[in-house]
C-alpha cells in the first residue's frame, strides 16, 4: 500500500521558516517528478513547487519563487520543502504528491497520483 506522510508544519511568525518533508512508502519514486501543493479555506488547491525524479530541475509557483527550495532523497524516498520569509498568505494546508507519469514534473494537481493527507503551515503577522 502506498503511503505519503507529511510532517514538520506548524505555526510560525511572518519572516519565520519551516522545513516540511513527505516520506513516501509502498514502492519507490525515484522515476517520479514530486510536488508540493497547498490549499488554505475557501480556495482551490494551489501548485507551489515541483522538483525532478533525479531533483536536478525544479519549477515554483511565482508567489514563493525565491523563498521556497524543494528537494528530494531519493534513497529516503522522502521530497522536501525548505520555507522561508513565510507570510501570512502562506497559511494553508500543503500536500505532496506523486507524478502519475515517470521523468514528468507537472504544474497541474490532476497530473499527480498519490497524495499525502497534508500538514497545516500556519503563520501569524
Amino acid at each position: 500500500q502506498v503511503q505519503l506522510v507529511e510532517s514538520g508544519g506548524g505555526s510560525v511568525q511572518a519572516g519565520g521558516s519551516l522545513s516540511l518533508s513527505c516520506a513516501a512508502s509502498g514502492r519507490t519514486f525515484s522515476l517520479y517528478g514530486m510536488g508540493w501543493f497547498r490549499q488554505a479555506p475557501g480556495k482551490e488547491r494551489e501548485f507551489v513547487a515541483t522538483i525532478s525524479w533525479n531533483g536536478k530541475t525544479t519549477s515554483y509557483a511565482d508567489s514563493v519563487k525565491g523563498r521556497f527550495t524543494i528537494s528530494r532523497d531519493n534513497a529516503k524516498n522522502t521530497v522536501y520543502l525548505q520555507m522561508g520569509s513565510l507570510k501570512p498568505e502562506d497559511t494553508a494546508s500543503y500536500y505532496c504528491a506523486v507524478s502519475k507519469t515517470p521523468y514528468s514534473m507537472p504544474v497541474v494537481d490532476v497530473y499527480y497520483t498519490y497524495w499525502g493527507q497534508g500538514t497545516q503551515v500556519t503563520v501569524s503577522p
